[in-house]
């Protein structure tokens, strides 16, 4: 393996996992570079006047980002293991945009996707609502203190429809609303097996922890 993707939604635990991960195995971590973007915190607070600048802010971030590290893979390092991947930029810009902005958008964003780099696992953390409710409230982001419910429903929504189109990689989708993988350290090996000592087919494959 050489480029691990783990995914999810807003408060899933991702980036948490990605370094642990990271850290265990001495790999090259890649982690998604959105804090200092100037208009997310705006969005939040108006997202339909911020949406399409921030949109955009991503995707030219985003390609910049994973082109840049891919292609310079370090040779000491076993593998890269990122955050993030290049198609969550169309996942919440289908929940963000107009539709006339979208259409636009997603021309944009079609003609850049072919020459991506594609991952050799996506693993996607699947938790319920009131689980990434109480992820969001406990790490405390001011920005992130209003995140309405419905708006998680609608990313958890687009992720499974993009998801549900992969045939060219294989995804591992992991429930783990019963897994607390940063406090308990059996969780995280639990984790580590599922990732690393198992084959998966093109496409979907589905566990719960």
């Amino acid at each position: 393996m050489q480029f691990l993707v783990i995914e999810g939604n807003i408060g899933a635990g991702k980036t948490t996992l990605s370094k642990m991960i990271a850290k265990e195995h001495d790999a090259k971590l890649v982690l998604e570079q959105f804090a200092d973007n100037p208009f997310l915190p705006k969005f939040y607070k108006d997202q339909e006047r911020y949406s399409f600048p921030l949109e955009l802010s991503f995707l030219a971030d985003r390609y910049n980002q994973i082109k840049k590290e891919v292609l310079n893979l370090d040779l000491f390092q076993p593998f890269m293991v990122a955050d993030y991947y290049f198609a969550k930029t169309a996942i919440f810009a289908q929940n963000t945009l107009k539709e006339d902005e979208y259409h636009l958008f997603r021309q944009i964003f079609d003609i850049i996707f072919e020459s991506m780099p594609k991952p050799d696992l996506y693993v996607y953390l699947h938790a319920d609502v009131n689980r990434l409710m109480q992820n969001i409230t406990e790490r405390g982001r001011d920005y992130e203190q209003d995140i309405d419910p419905e708006y998680l429903k609608k990313i958890s929504k687009g992720y499974f429809n993009f998801l549900k189109q992969i045939t060219n990689f294989p995804v591992l989708i992991i429930d783990i609303n019963n897994v607390d993988f940063v406090k308990i350290p059996e969780d995280f090996q639990r984790l580590m097996h599922a990732i690393f000592n198992s084959d998966y087919k093109l496409g979907i494959n589905r566990l719960i922890l």
